[in-house]
C-alpha cells in the first residue's frame, strides 16, 4: 500500500514534469520575464511579487485549472515497486483478454487490406491532394463507393468478448454458486450499490433544483433557472474549472453550456492550437489512410442518417480524419489498458526500427464512432475548438467504452454495474426477460457503448454528459440504462421474446433523462 504523503509527493511531481513541457510553462515564464520591467516589483521581494503577480493577472489560476486538469485524467500513482503495465490495468487476465481483442480487430484491418488490395497508408497524388483541399468543408457531398469496406467490429462483437472474461483465480464450474451472478458478465468487480450511488450523485436528490426537471415542488422551475444561470455566469467570470465541474452536476444553462464545458476540459483554443489543428488538416490532405474510408462509412452508416446530425457531416468528417492523425492522442495509452497497434514499413516486418503506430492517433474506429463527436457539433462550430473538445472527451472518457479494464468507468464495470442494479431492484424482471433469451445487457450495451448518442434526443443527451463531466465518471450512464429498463418494466413483463423486448425499448428519444435517474436512485426501495 502507498504511503499518503508518498503517494501526494508522486502526484506533484508526476504534475509538474507533465506540466513544465506544455506552452502554459512557456506562457507563465515569459509573463514572469515581462513583470520584471514592472515599477511594482521590487528586488528585496522579487519572488512575493511577481507572485501576486500572475495572480492579479489570471495566470495563477490558468496554471490551478491546468492543474486540476491533470489530476482529473490521471490515475492515482502506484506503488514505485508496482510494473509500469499495472498502470494502464491492475488486473493480468484483463490485460490479456485486451490484448487478445486488439490482435483481432488488427487482424480484420490487415484482412480487409489484403482482400481489397489498398494499402494502409499512402501519398496522395497531387491532384487529389488539390481536389480534396477544395471540397474541405463540403466533404458529405461526395459519394465514394464504400460498398466492399465494412465496419472493423461492431458493439455487438466487442459484447461477446467481455461475455467470455473470466477470473482463472475462480472455479468455472458448471453447477451455479453463491458466486454466480445471473447476469452476461461473469467477472467478480467491485460495483456501487443504490445507497452509494446516491452519495456520489447526491446533487441530483428529490430536493435540489436541476435542469432537466419540469416541476419541482421545492422551487418553482423558472426561478430556479434564473438563478442557476446568474451562477454560472460568476463561475465563467472567475474561469475556474472546479467550480465549473461542481456547478454543472445540476446541469448546464442552453447557453453557457459550450463556455463551462471548456472551462471544464481546460480547452482555451489559442492560436498554437489552431495552428496544431491546421497542421493535421494538411496531414489529412498529404495522406491517404485505410481507416479514412473506415470514417467514412461510419458516418454514412450512423449519422448521416440521424434526424439530429445528418446536417453535421462535413463536421464530423473534419474531425473525425484529423483525429485519426493526431499522435497526441497517443498519450492517453499511459492510463489505458489498450496498446496502440503497430504497423511495419513493407518488407521490413517484425523489425522494430521500421515500426509506426497505426493509424498515428493508435485509435482504430468501430461501427458508431462517429457518434461521439457528433452531439458536440451543436455547441461548437469551429472546426478546430469542436476538434479539441472531442479530442479531450475521447482521452477523458470516452476510450474507456471500448477498451477492456478493470476501471469504475470501464464498459466491463458498467456493464456488471447495470445487471447487478437490475437484479437487486427489479428481480422480477431480470429473471423474466433472462428466462425468455433476451438478456437485458444485450439491449442496454449499445447505449452504453456510445454513452446514448444516437438513442437520446439531443437536449437530453447533452444534460446526462453534463452530469459525466461534472462526476467526471462514466458510471451514470449504466444507471440510466437500468432507469430505463425500470421506467418500461411494466411492458417488459409482458414479452416473450428478446424481439418483442428490444421493439418496447427501440425508441428513447422521448424520454426525459433526469426524472428518471432521480427516480431510480432517490424513489428506490433499498
Amino acid at each position: 500500500m502507498l504511503d499518503p504523503d508518498r503517494g501526494l509527493s508522486l502526484t506533484i511531481a508526476r504534475v509538474v514534469q507533465r506540466l513544465q513541457g506544455s506552452s502554459l510553462h512557456s506562457q507563465l515564464e515569459r509573463q514572469a520575464r515581462v513583470s520584471l520591467h514592472k515599477p511594482e516589483i521590487k528586488l528585496e521581494s522579487l519572488k512575493e511579487d511577481i507572485k501576486d503577480f500572475l495572480k492579479t493577472s489570471g495566470w495563477e489560476k490558468k496554471l490551478q485549472n491546468a492543474v486540476y486538469s491533470e489530476l482529473n485524467m490521471f490515475p492515482s500513482p502506484c506503488h514505485p515497486a508496482a510494473p509500469p503495465e499495472h498502470i494502464k490495468e491492475p488486473l493480468a487476465y484483463m490485460r490479456k483478454a485486451q490484448g487478445s481483442w486488439e490482435k483481432r480487430i488488427l487482424k480484420s484491418l490487415n484482412s480487409m487490406s489484403t482482400e481489397l488490395n489498398i494499402p494502409l497508408a499512402q501519398k496522395r497524388p497531387a491532384n487529389e491532394q488539390k481536389e480534396l483541399l477544395n471540397k474541405w468543408n463540403e466533404m458529405g457531398t461526395d459519394e465514394p463507393d464504400l460498398s466492399l469496406f465494412r465496419p472493423v467490429y461492431a458493439p455487438k462483437d466487442f459484447l461477446e468478448v467481455l461475455m467470455n472474461l473470466r477470473n482463472p483465480n475462480y472455479e468455472n464450474g458448471e453447477q451455479p454458486s453463491f458466486r454466480n451472478h445471473l447476469g452476461l458478465i461473469q467477472v467478480p468487480l467491485k460495483v456501487k450499490d443504490i445507497p452509494e450511488l446516491k452519495e456520489d450523485f447526491s446533487e441530483l436528490g428529490l430536493n435540489i433544483g436541476q435542469l432537466g426537471i419540469d416541476d419541482s415542488a421545492q422551487v418553482p422551475p423558472e426561478f430556479f433557472e434564473n438563478e442557476h444561470v446568474r451562477v454560472g455566469q460568476k463561475v465563467l467570470a472567475e474561469q475556474d474549472s472546479a467550480a465549473a465541474q461542481q456547478y454543472v452536476r445540476q446541469g448546464c444553462p442552453t447557453a453557457l453550456r459550450a463556455d463551462l464545458w471548456a472551462l471544464i476540459l481546460n480547452i482555451s483554443n489559442q492560436p498554437e492550437d489552431i495552428l496544431y489543428y491546421e497542421q493535421l488538416k494538411s496531414n489529412v490532405i498529404q495522406h491517404d489512410l485505410l481507416v479514412d474510408s473506415l470514417i467514412y462509412k461510419d458516418v454514412k452508416l450512423t449519422a448521416s442518417n440521424d434526424d439530429y446530425y445528418f446536417v453535421f457531416e462535413d463536421y464530423l468528417y473534419q474531425v473525425l480524419l484529423c483525429f485519426s492523425r493526431d499522435t497526441s492522442v497517443l498519450e492517453h495509452f499511459t492510463y489505458s489498458s489498450a496498446t496502440p497497434p503497430k504497423s511495419y514499413i513493407q518488407g521490413k516486418l517484425g523489425m522494430e526500427e521500421y515500426a509506426v503506430f497505426y493509424p498515428p492517433n493508435g485509435v482504430i474506429p468501430f461501427h458508431g464512432f462517429s457518434m461521439y463527436v457528433a452531439p458536440l457539433c451543436f455547441l461548437y462550430h469551429e472546426p478546430s475548438k469542436l476538434y479539441q473538445i472531442f479530442r479531450e472527451m475521447y482521452v477523458r472518457f470516452f476510450f474507456r467504452l471500448h477498451s477492456i479494464s478493470s476501471h469504475p468507468s470501464g464498459i466491463v464495470s458498467l456493464c456488471l454495474l447495470f445487471e447487478t442494479l437490475l437484479q437487486t431492484h427489479l428481480p422480477q424482471l431480470f429473471y423474466h426477460l433472462r428466462e425468455i433469451g433476451a438478456q437485458p445487457l444485450r439491449i442496454s450495451f449499445k447505449w452504453m457503448v456510445r454513452a446514448f448518442s444516437g438513442y437520446l434526443a439531443t437536449d437530453q443527451l447533452l444534460l446526462l454528459w453534463d452530469r459525466i463531466l461534472g462526476y467526471n465518471s462514466l458510471e451514470i450512464l449504466a444507471v440510466l440504462a437500468a432507469a430505463v429498463f425500470a421506467f418500461r418494466a411494466v411492458n417488459l413483463m409482458e414479452v416473450t421474446s428478446l424481439a418483442a423486448a428490444e421493439a418496447v425499448l427501440a425508441d428513447l428519444s422521448t424520454l426525459k433523462v433526469m426524472p428518471l435517474l432521480q427516480i431510480f436512485l432517490f424513489a428506490t426501495v433499498t
